[in-house]
């Protein structure tokens, strides 16, 4: 799965990006067994995973203040 862009993001109701941020958490804990295992394959997922989820808290944060 590649980054999350900010055009796609601004179009997602609330509850789409927090169905996203569970599905994303779910990779990260996953990511991490696989590290601890050293069954990684691209250890720079975890990032990726890591600041997708910070941009769509950020997202989520926004159109919070909106309303």
């Amino acid at each position: 799965m590649a980054k999350y862009k900010s055009k796609d993001l601004l179009t997602k109701t609330k509850d789409e990006l927090k169905d996203r941020i569970q599905f994303l958490r779910k990779e990260q804990f996953n990511l991490r067994f696989q590290k601890i295992n050293s069954q990684i394959q691209n250890t720079a997922r975890i990032r990726i995973v890591r600041r997708s989820i910070a941009k769509i808290l950020t997202f989520v944060k926004q159109k919070q203040k909106e309303r």
